[in-house]
């Protein structure tokens, strides 16, 4: 039952990013409160009601001040963890085989991750990006940086091609103090070309996560006939066989995708493929376990 409310089809008819993000957070605290995994909850400020008996230390004072109730705070987590998000926000993030489209699915990854880490009082920032830099918010843990973020978010419509180098260049100028970086994009390039410009990050001490969003469309085509298939950023067109989509173009993209996640673990980083027919419960947790690595 808590699956659906991380099911981007039930996602995608919520009516904004704010309450899309508390609900799969939600959900997925709730998850984990059930899950044999139960330490990754940990890491949520919690409050329940004091029972007589109970230590006094973890009385969360303040709380008692505004409500002249007693709270136990079961774990508060001063961290100085900076996340920063990174979001291609390119025309090939605008397709879809019939479900979400991948710029939707990375809205809601994007929003949720930053929920996340603000609800941990981690620093949150953002950077979008097509060919250039349209967006940057500097990490911060302020409440208005999470409105800034989402409204952001909001207005991240696909625009223009993608160029990896801007984007990497213009956040390493940035980079101030270490943190984990997470990568949000369809990675529509070669493998070589992607891991060469964001290998650097890696470097300056970071934690890198590839967050690959792709549609099950582009990860197993299936064709009932010949068509002509046009490139949403260069406008190039190609005609497909039936036959190719199920032959040669899953090998290529399946050599893509190991490239991809081989070299990432060679850097030192993290990859991790997100479908965009799935739940995000998965990229929460790999947010998680990143996070409770820096500790």
């Amino acid at each position: 039952m808590l699956q659906r409310f991380l099911d981007p089809q039930v996602l995608a008819g919520i009516a904004n990013l704010q309450l899309t993000a508390k609900t799969v957070v939600d959900g997925f605290i709730a998850g984990l409160h059930r899950s044999p995994d139960y330490g990754f909850s940990q890491e949520f400020a919690e409050y329940r009601a004091y029972v007589p008996g109970d230590d006094l230390r973890f009385v969360d004072w303040n709380v008692y001040a505004r409500t002249d109730r007693l709270y136990l705070k079961r774990y508060r987590g001063e961290t100085n963890t900076r996340l920063t998000i990174l979001l291609d926000r390119s025309n090939s993030m605008a397709f879809s085989s019939g479900g979400v489209k991948k710029i939707d699915y990375a809205r809601y990854l994007a929003a949720s991750l930053a929920y996340l880490a603000h609800h941990q009082r981690d620093a949150v920032g953002l950077i979008s990006f097509d060919e250039s830099v349209r967006d940057f918010i500097e990490p911060s843990s302020r409440q208005g940086n999470w409105v800034k973020l989402l409204h952001c978010l909001d207005r991240s419509e696909p625009a223009s091609r993608t160029d990896f180098a801007q984007p990497f260049v213009h956040f390493q100028q940035f980079l101030h103090k270490r943190g984990i970086v997470l990568v949000i994009s369809d990675f529509l390039a070669p493998a070589e070309v992607v891991l060469r410009t964001v290998a650097p990050l890696r470097q300056r001490g970071n934690d890198v996560v590839l967050m690959h969003v792709l549609d099950p469309g582009e990860i197993s085509p299936r064709l009932a006939g010949s068509r002509i298939l046009i490139d949403m950023e260069t406008g190039d067109e190609l005609e497909v066989s039936p036959e190719y989509a199920a032959g040669g173009y899953r090998e290529k993209i399946a050599a893509h995708l190991k490239a991809l996640e081989s070299g990432a673990q060679g850097a030192g980083m993290s990859y991790f493929l997100a479908r965009t027919d799935q739940p995000l419960d998965e990229a929460l947790r790999r947010y998680l376990v990143v996070r409770e690595g820096r500790a």
